[in-house]
């Protein structure tokens, strides 16, 4: 494909198709949580590594996650610190979540709020997504649009502009799992915890 408007990458993942988009750690690879398969097969990606949601807020990544009132008080505790922002949560996997998200282990799902704004406005007009780094497997994950573009040429890449600047950190989100009574840093990334 080639360099997209926003209109156009909305218009393409709505439809099924696989975009790019900035966020503020790395360039996403994204697509609708029911064609999470279609990453797969692109990036060559193992089963055995996990998708992450992102959503626009909170609120739109909770009916694919599943807790006890208690939990969701914690979990709403360590979000409103950080995110939106460079944190993955992984959470036990509720029902509406597509099983292909994390083939090997579908009954948990990384969830995020990136925190950057093109971002979250994209993820705002589709709903949440199913999300990775920009890059094939066991590469070093792409940051300039036009590389991505060069890479992946079937997916719709959105174009750079004043509108969508890159301030990417190029550090990976840090990931913490829920245990069912508090949370183990699984990596330590840009976020301290």
């Amino acid at each position: 494909m080639t360099l997209v408007s926003f209109d156009a990458l909305v218009e393409g993942v709505r439809s099924g198709k696989i975009a790019s988009f900035p966020t503020d750690t790395v360039p996403a690879l994204a697509v609708r949580p029911d064609r999470a398969a279609d990453l797969f097969a692109l990036k060559q990606r193992q089963a055995t590594k996990p998708l992450i949601l992102m959503g626009s807020r909170a609120e739109d990544l909770w009916p694919y996650v599943a807790g006890s009132d208690a939990e969701r008080q914690q979990w709403d505790a360590l979000v409103s610190r950080h995110w939106p922002g460079a944190l993955t949560l992984v959470l036990p996997a509720g029902p509406k979540l597509p099983p292909q998200m994390n083939p090997t282990d579908p009954t948990t799902i990384g969830v995020r709020v990136p925190d950057c704004d093109i971002a979250r406005r994209v993820l705002a007009a589709t709903g949440p997504l199913a999300t990775t780094s920009a890059n094939r497997s066991g590469e070093p994950p792409l940051t300039d649009a036009a590389d991505i573009d060069t890479a992946f040429e079937e997916i719709c890449v959105l174009s750079p502009n004043a509108d969508a600047p890159l301030s990417a950190s190029g550090l990976p989100s840090t990931v913490a799992k829920w245990t069912g009574e508090g949370w183990q840093v699984l990596r330590q990334g840009a976020i301290a915890l």
